[in-house]
């Protein structure tokens, strides 16, 4: 009877050979998620969506984050840590929409997303707990100061088909720009003359400005 009870306590609970639950284990799953969720809300809804007034990317970066950390986490005991990070960073490096093109900085924080939740599922016991939440802090250090401190802006481009010909002249480049920006209503910082037809009285120019101008609005379209 003695034996049986310390069998039943030094073997876990097992059904179909396999392990109902490890304590040990399971409380590890639930600290590291919970501390990846936190690092990833406060660099999505904190840095990147204050400064880029965007949520249309709410759902991707949690959903990926959610389902990278999960992956990376129960696959760790098949011992391709290494490769597997570097395999996820190689597949979504050559990931595009089709339908909709991610924006550089979309895509940055994309990777920045993926790289947390790699790092807190696959840190292993030699990475301590003040290790792992250093590397977070930094993380999320260096994304604030990029963005509030060095006043990174996001640049984007768009195309028109400009019919007020007489104004594509580098003596009428004020007139260029104040009509522009008076037809748009951004705030223009530089345009590029890719195409002149001077039979359809038609030139194609590219306006670049900022998604957020001076009053912290967002320029999209």
């Amino acid at each position: 009877m003695d034996q049986l009870q310390d069998s039943l306590i030094t073997e876990p609970l097992r059904w179909l050979g396999i392990k109902v639950i490890n304590p040990e284990d399971f409380t590890q799953l639930i600290v590291r998620f919970l501390l990846n969720l936190l690092v990833i809300f406060i660099v999505v809804n904190y840095i990147y969506s204050k400064n880029s007034n965007r949520k249309d990317f709410y759902f991707s970066y949690f959903s990926i984050s959610i389902t990278i950390f999960v992956l990376c986490f129960l696959l760790e005991s098949v011992k391709l840590e290494l490769g597997f990070a570097l395999g996820l960073f190689a597949i979504f490096g050559i990931i595009r929409y089709r339908t909709d093109p991610i924006p550089i900085k979309e895509m940055t924080y994309l990777f920045v997303i993926i790289g947390i939740s790699v790092i807190n599922a696959l840190s292993n016991k030699k990475v301590s707990h003040v290790e792992l939440i250093f590397t977070n802090a930094a993380i999320i250090l260096t994304m604030w100061i990029l963005e509030k401190i060095l006043h990174l802006k996001q640049e984007i481009c768009l195309v028109i088909n400009y019919e007020n010909i007489e104004n594509i002249n580098i003596q009428k480049k004020a007139e260029l720009y104040a009509d522009i920006q008076e037809r748009t209503g951004i705030k223009v910082k530089r345009i590029e003359i890719e195409e002149i037809n001077y039979l359809r009285d038609v030139a194609k120019i590219r306006v670049y400005h900022d998604i957020n101008d001076n009053n912290g609005e967002n320029n999209t379209f």
